[in-house]
């Protein structure tokens, strides 16, 4: 009888020592998960791998964007004051995390981030509303060394207006975050903003100039989104172009020019000048004898190509050329108004020749229309010229390894037709802006911004036929659920063998 209760007894015990091993062995296992855990979350702080694998890559910055952050030595702290509610409350928030990713590489860079919803956070937006001075909802502050600048919502989003059975609708067409958050971190850490002219006097679109249709105000409130000043230069009045002048624009002159206004253009040019020129067809503009001395021609003509319209008095293209100007543009739409074609002059190369590169042309089943007056354009071989024709070129001029010796080569863009940027082209969708704002950048040598545009947004829709949706709720609805139960009742079934 005692010996029984021995072998009891030193069962139970074994049965004891083996369900403390059991224990101790997943105590001790659990354990060194969490250090690994822990390990592997630290060396993926300091060594990491990101990749966006979303369609639209709204929240990718760009190169530009990257090399920007890791160049700046700065304090910056981006508060958002979006509702939840709000459209843009994602994308916004998305956007700055993901620029304080980006920033978090550069360690000379302090970049902060705060997410503050007006509706649920109340106390807190109430005190940053105060220290920022803030008086509304949906805007997104970025400060530095005292200095703030305040972006809303029609500042990060592009809409276009729509017709509806309702009547009138915004609809948002393109997403410029990324534009808009690099232009505020840019004037932040600038100590001066660049002064861009545009050429007033000779019927020239103007940027105080509110028409729905023909005034330039809205790309002037583009521009000044993108921290760079615009004044108007009345040249006559000046007897000059000023000393502080980064960029002067010349919008579609409709009349001719006077010689001595274009000897002083030509003479800032000879000084290593930049210029952005754009001039319609069938107007007469006095610059014809200024830009052949650059190596370009202009005729009367219309550059044309059914296969890049819509409705056959513009030319869409989605294709640029090879050059800085329009690096990371392809994809991006822009839409000329029946544009004239700039011509390059052929001949010999010179060490000092201009040197033209292509920004924009039509493909070879377009032409340019000598005949202005026909409509709809029909290719006659005997004047037209078969495509590709430019419409939009860069003239250079000076070596650019002149820069580091404080000498500016000497820079002109060239386009076709100035209405594009107009306020009427603007609302009507196309990112046309995108392109000038790329130009424009570039002559200024703000190269951050080059081909930082709008993200077009895009409605994903799901097409399905009736077969296929009524595959999709039987796999969802019953055949998943029942698979599940299935293999549940054979594990229940095995357990109770």
């Amino acid at each position: 009888m005692s010996e029984d209760k021995d072998k009891a007894k030193r069962s139970i015990w074994r049965f004891r020592g083996r369900k403390m091993a059991t224990g101790l062995n997943v105590t001790v296992s659990i354990a060194l998960a969490a250090v690994v855990l822990i390990l592997v979350n630290c060396l993926a702080r300091r060594y990491y791998w990101r990749q966006d694998v979303s369609i639209r890559r709204y929240y990718s910055l760009s190169p530009k964007t990257k090399q920007m952050l890791g160049h700046l030595h700065a304090d910056i702290e981006a508060v958002s004051f979006f509702q939840k509610s709000h459209e843009l409350f994602d994308d916004v928030v998305n956007l700055l995390e993901e620029y304080e990713y980006e920033a978090f590489r550069n360690e000379e860079l302090a970049f902060k981030v705060k997410i503050v919803d007006p509706d649920r956070d109340r106390a807190e937006a109430e005190r940053l509303a105060r220290e920022y001075d803030i008086a509304r909802a949906n805007i997104v502050v970025f400060s530095s060394n005292g200095r703030r600048i305040c972006l809303e919502a029609k500042d990060i989003d592009e809409y276009q207006a729509v017709l509806t059975d309702s009547g009138p609708k915004k609809q948002r067409v393109a997403f410029g975050g990324e534009r808009a958050f690099s232009s505020a971190i840019l004037n932040l850490v600038q100590q001066e903003k660049p002064i861009v002219y545009f050429l007033s006097g000779h019927g020239e679109h103007s940027i105080t100039d509110h028409d729905r249709q023909s005034g330039y105000s809205r790309i002037a409130r583009i521009i000044r989104r993108d921290s760079i000043e615009v004044k108007e230069l009345v040249i006559a009045r000046e007897q000059g172009i000023p000393e502080d002048c980064a960029a002067l624009v010349i919008a579609g002159p409709d009349r001719p020019i006077p010689r001595f206004e274009l000897d002083l253009i030509s003479k800032y040019l000879e000084n290593n000048g930049r210029v952005l020129l754009m001039v319609d067809p069938a107007t007469t503009t006095g610059l014809d004898s200024l830009l052949a001395q650059w190596g370009l021609i202009l005729l009367r003509d219309v550059v044309v190509d059914p296969s890049l319209t819509h409705t056959g008095t513009e030319l869409v293209v989605t294709h640029y050329g090879q050059h800085d100007l329009a690096r990371g543009l392809n994809g991006v739409q822009t839409a000329f108004y029946m544009p004239r074609s700039i011509q390059p002059v052929g001949g010999p190369r010179a060490s000092d020749k201009p040197r033209v590169t292509v920004l924009v042309a039509n493909s070879q089943k377009g032409w340019a229309e000598m005949d202005l007056n026909q409509s709809p354009a029909e290719f006659d071989p005997k004047v037209d010229r078969r495509g590709p024709i430019p419409v939009a070129v860069v003239v250079e001029r000076g070596s650019t390894g002149d820069i580091e010796l404080g000498v500016k080569p000497t820079c002109m863009v060239v386009i076709g037709d100035s209405s594009f940027v107009s306020n009427g082209w603007l609302q009507r969708g196309h990112a046309n802006d995108s392109f000038f704002m790329c130009a424009l950048n570039w002559l200024v040598e703000r190269e951050a911004l080059i081909a930082v545009g709008p993200k077009p947004t895009e409605i994903l829709r799901l097409g399905m036929n009736r077969d296929q949706v009524r595959t999709a709720l039987l796999t969802v609805v019953f055949a998943i659920p029942g698979g599940v139960a299935v293999l549940g009742a054979l594990v229940w079934l095995r357990r109770r063998r």
